[in-house]
């Protein structure tokens, strides 16, 4: 399986942090009570080179499960693990908790269910435009230096913070952010999927084919919208309607269907194929729930598209 590098600091040196192209994540199945059916396809993904896995303070469930599963093989040291904090709590969804504080206390409870004592990657779940970004980067560098983190990231952020926040930590000699998790997939959102959400636009697409900065995309398979399992005339699901149903999304699913058919693939593999064949590094948030779904993901890695494909996929070409 291929990777890509993301930059971080261990021991307070440089240090090159490979993340596998597919990185697992966090599906509703991944539960300590589930392990027996969760296990083996944690341990497919391993076989088949996936080293990379998601997880957040939020899910809470799958951060247990993950480390039940690290705990019984023994291999803490053979994976990154990616995980989140700073997102509202259930009980109050409208209110931010962007902060220092947070930040502190959602890492060690997320170190304590991992059972481990670092994370590779730390990224802010949500932003809060409100809390100044010195804040922030000020607590998130003290975490990196006692070498609880070893690169800090963001999730769900627009550019201009994530601009604004490296500016500072440049300014300060304090440890920058080094990677991005928006939503990157074919089918473009009408609107959030959730809320506080960020979707990868051209204009943030630019911005990373420009500074090359990694980029990891969660929903990279659009919810299965590329699937079949979803025509126009199908309302079912309202969710999907509301999110990726649009004409333009229909014509992104034909051509990945004729691409399919030429490539003798699948067009959801084809949709992934399109989120890892950017011209900057990228990886791939998956959700299987089943090693068949794993397969369908890893075969979908491997294939090789063209700039030009890339740009007629996505209606540009």
């Amino acid at each position: 399986m291929n990777s890509i590098t993301i930059l971080g600091q261990k021991n307070n040196l440089s240090y090159e942090i490979q993340c596998s192209q597919l990185v697992m994540g966090s599906g509703d199945f991944l539960r300590s009570e589930n392990m027996d059916f969760a296990a083996p396809v944690l341990d497919k993904f391993l076989e088949l080179g996936g080293t990379t896995f998601d997880t957040a303070f939020h899910y809470r469930h799958s951060e247990k499960a993950l480390g039940k599963w690290m705990e019984l093989r023994n291999n803490r040291e053979e994976l990154t693990i990616l995980t989140k904090g700073c997102h509202p709590t259930r009980e109050a969804p409208n209110q931010p908790r962007v902060n220092a504080q947070a930040i502190h206390e959602d890492l060690m409870e997320s170190l304590e269910r991992l059972k481990t004592k670092y994370v590779d990657l730390y990224a802010l779940h949500r932003d809060d435009p409100h809390t100044p970004v010195e804040e922030l980067m000020e607590a998130l560098h003290k975490l990196v230096n006692k070498g609880i983190i070893r690169a800090i990231g963001v999730s769900n952020w627009e550019v201009n913070r994530i601009l604004e926040a490296n500016e500072y930590a440049n300014q300060h000699q304090l440890v920058p952010f080094t990677f991005n998790s928006p939503n990157l997939s074919l089918a473009k959102c009408n609107r959030p999927r959730w809320e506080g959400c960020v979707s990868a636009d051209q204009s943030m697409i630019s911005w990373h084919e420009k500074t090359k900065l990694p980029l990891l995309s969660w929903s990279s398979q659009a919810g299965g919208f590329f699937s079949g399992r979803f025509t126009p005339e199908d309302q079912f699901n309202q969710e999907m309607v509301e999110v990726y149903y649009s004409d333009a999304n229909w014509e992104r699913f034909s051509r990945a269907q004729q691409l399919a058919e030429k490539k003798q693939v699948t067009p959801i593999q084809i949709a992934l194929a399109y989120v890892l064949n950017q011209s900057f590094a990228t990886a791939a948030l998956i959700g299987p729930e089943n090693i068949t779904e794993l397969l369908s993901s890893y075969e979908g890695a491997q294939l090789q598209l063209t700039e030009n494909e890339v740009a007629w996929l996505d209606l540009q070409g």
